[in-house]
């Protein structure tokens, strides 16, 4: 399936061991550390190293797991609450600015494989980066151990900000928050062109 390195084998865009050192903090133990190898591959290292696969499928793998879990979470933990406001929860919780925060507090862009233009203009710090690679590895965990093994990653990651989304469901919902206080303040919502 992937290819690339093992998690043991020097990957020269990385920290020395940042790789393994994830696994462990991530705490899932990959039969096939491939697996975490090419979640960390960004499509710029991809293109200095031809025939190298990218994270971006894992990832597209990883989102949906990630909405699944967190939706089957906020399901079961507030049997009162609403669609709508499991839609908002949701979001919150799987934004782009959630996932960079845990992705940094992972150190996840330590072990990121980055083309060298892409390494040196920041890419290890950039929220957008951050955020895919996280899907990715999640995406990872999903292939390599199963929904209950993503789930045993997921939950415990992001259990303050769950906890925090079921709080109130709206308040990271910047649109819509927006959208209610025009009503309130303008009798209409805005209208985008």
């Amino acid at each position: 399936m992937p290819g690339g390195p093992g998690a043991g084998e020097h990957v020269p865009s990385a920290a020395p061991g940042a790789v393994a050192d994830l696994a462990a903090r991530v705490g899932h133990d990959f039969a096939d550390p491939g697996l975490l190898v090419e979640a960390l591959t960004h499509r710029s290292w991809c293109a200095e190293h031809e025939g190298t696969p990218s994270n971006e499928r894992l990832e597209f793998l990883g989102d949906a797991v990630l909405g699944l879990v967190v939706a089957e979470h906020l399901y079961r933990v507030d049997d009162a609450m609403p669609e709508g406001e499991l839609a908002m929860a949701r979001a919150a919780v799987v934004s782009t600015e959630a996932l960079a925060k845990v992705a940094a507090g992972l150190e996840l862009g330590r072990a990121l494989r980055l083309g060298k233009g892409e390494d040196a203009t920041g890419g290890r710090a950039k929220r957008s980066i951050l955020a895919d690679a996280l899907e990715a590895v999640i995406g990872a965990v999903f292939l390599d151990g199963g929904i209950d093994a993503a789930r045993a990653m997921v939950l415990p990651l992001l259990d303050g900000r769950l906890a925090d989304a079921v709080a109130d469901p709206g308040e990271a919902d910047h649109k819509t928050r927006l959208q209610e206080a025009s009503a309130r303040r303008f009798g209409q919502v805005p209208r985008y062109d």
